[in-house]
């Protein structure tokens, strides 16, 4: 048990408030890079010899999440119907943008006199119309639709818990995980941009630069803020600066690592007895992106590396839940290590 003013906050309800957080964060996230991937590619310049570059775009979106091998088991190949169904719909995609809001509404089910009625209302509105009246399969005519559904619940249900959740230590737990889970959301589509495409020097590819670059941003919700900020090229240096360091951006991991920090701290301070791991971690890996002297040192010389980075933020989860959470097996701890 945490104290929480004089009232128990029970470990199961903090976990719950924590990884609500994360799992409406991690909706957007998702639905936004398949909206974006979708456009992107109707969008896609046409380049001379450019044949089955474009269109393979899907494939790499699996290594997001990091479980291809289990996407193998239920579809013979990455395609837009697969992937789009896999990422989005399916119940056994434990990151799947359908997976994240059941989960997510489950946990809020246990929570309704720890959260206003408004995010409940919303976040049960939201799972029956995203959730349960979904269709088994995304065409191209209602993927954009879904993902807009997904994207616009987010932005509710977190803007109702700034406007109506008492920000106390509930909801510390909540803004912790959301910070942390777009931190690692940046590095993940960081991590597909850079991993896949790094020593490519074709002049295919070359000339598809630019909008691969520009649907990076936009599935981060970054090219307007990017644009206003950077009044150059869509340079790969430029757009991993912007994501990576840029201190007011609020999808930058230097952002969210500030934020998640004030989290770990406020949530230190409601006991100062307890193991301040998750803040030491916290303010460790902020001042080394505050203080990084180049984006190279991260996208070139990989000290620290775009893996180090997603590793350090799960080193912050694993303390959090250690610190906090009174189970180390729980199902929402083994959905952190099949996404991790």
């Amino acid at each position: 048990n945490y104290l929480d003013g004089g009232n128990i906050l029970l470990s199961r309800i903090a976990e719950n408030l924590y990884w609500t957080g994360r799992y409406i964060e991690r909706a957007e996230n998702t639905a936004r890079l398949l909206n974006v991937n979708y456009l992107a590619l109707i969008e896609a310049p046409l380049v001379p010899g450019a044949k089955g570059i474009v269109t393979e775009q899907w494939g790499p979106l699996l290594s997001f999440s990091e479980n291809v091998e289990l996407f193998k088991e239920y579809f013979d190949k990455p395609d837009a119907q697969s992937v789009a169904t896999w990422l989005a719909l399916s119940y056994e995609n434990p990151g799947s943008i359908r997976s994240s809001l059941a989960l997510a509404r489950e946990n809020a089910r246990t929570l309704r006199d720890r959260i206003s009625g408004e995010m409940w209302e919303s976040i049960n509105s939201s799972y029956l119309q995203l959730c349960v009246e979904a269709p088994d399969h995304l065409d191209e005519d209602n993927l954009y639709d879904y993902c807009v559904g997904a994207k616009d619940f987010s932005h509710l249900f977190f803007g109702m818990a700034e406007s109506t959740l008492t920000h106390d230590l509930g909801w510390y737990f909540i803004k912790a995980g959301r910070h942390l889970e777009r931190a690692d959301n940046t590095l993940r589509a960081l991590r597909i941009r850079y991993k896949n495409y790094r020593g490519q020097t074709q002049p295919v590819a070359e000339g598809l630069e630019a909008h691969r670059g520009m649907a990076l941003l936009k599935s981060l919700s970054a090219y307007e803020a990017f644009r206003k900020y950077y009044h150059t090229a869509l340079e790969p240096k430029y757009i991993a600066e912007f994501l990576l360091l840029h201190g007011q951006s609020p999808r930058s991991v230097r952002y969210n690592v500030r934020r998640l920090f004030e989290a770990t701290n406020d949530l230190a301070k409601y006991n100062p007895d307890v193991d301040s791991e998750a803040k030491r971690l916290a303010g460790w890996l902020g001042s080394r992106l505050e203080y990084m002297p180049t984006v190279e040192q991260i996208i070139d010389k990989e000290k620290p590396s775009i893996d180090d980075l997603i590793d350090a933020l799960a080193d912050i989860s694993n303390a959090i839940s250690k610190t906090y959470f009174s189970y180390s097996d729980s199902p929402q701890q083994v959905q952190l290590q099949r996404q991790s």
